[in-house]
């Protein structure tokens, strides 16, 4: 196999592979969720067609966890101060479990207008820095 040329050097020097994350939330009410995530979160979105909202997030990170099982994923949002956040929630009548210290987080689930449950946390760990696109 030849050496790669000295283009296909700097691209790959100067490409980032990667330039997002899509993360789905699959509801048996997607519309009172996306109103929440809109309304309530505030999150930044474009409407794709026919309604159909993808929302921006703030930077995200992904970790591996060992497990017997392959193709398990989850997903929380994060944010500074879990007891604020859940006090914000209350406030827009979202239901949000207790707090529960894991160690690495404060930790919180809340309950989404279409009846499915997010986590929320707060996290205590090292946060890698955000990646530009």
């Amino acid at each position: 196999m030849p050496a790669p040329s000295r283009r296909e050097r700097d691209l790959s020097r100067n490409s980032v592979m990667i330039t997002g994350a899509h993360s789905i939330i699959y509801s048996k009410n997607p519309e009172a969720d996306r109103n929440f995530l809109r309304d309530v979160l505030q999150l930044t979105n474009v409407d794709v067609g026919q309604g159909w909202l993808i929302f921006g997030l703030p930077p995200a990170e992904v970790a591996v966890h060992p497990s017997d099982e392959n193709n398990l994923h989850e997903f929380y949002l994060m944010c500074d101060d879990i007891e604020a956040f859940a006090a914000q929630m209350k406030k827009s009548g979202i239901a949000c479990g207790p707090v529960d210290d894991q160690g690495w987080g404060l930790l919180s689930r809340l309950t989404l207008p279409g009846g499915g449950e997010l986590g929320v946390y707060q996290p205590r760990h090292a946060r890698p820095t955000p990646m530009s696109g």
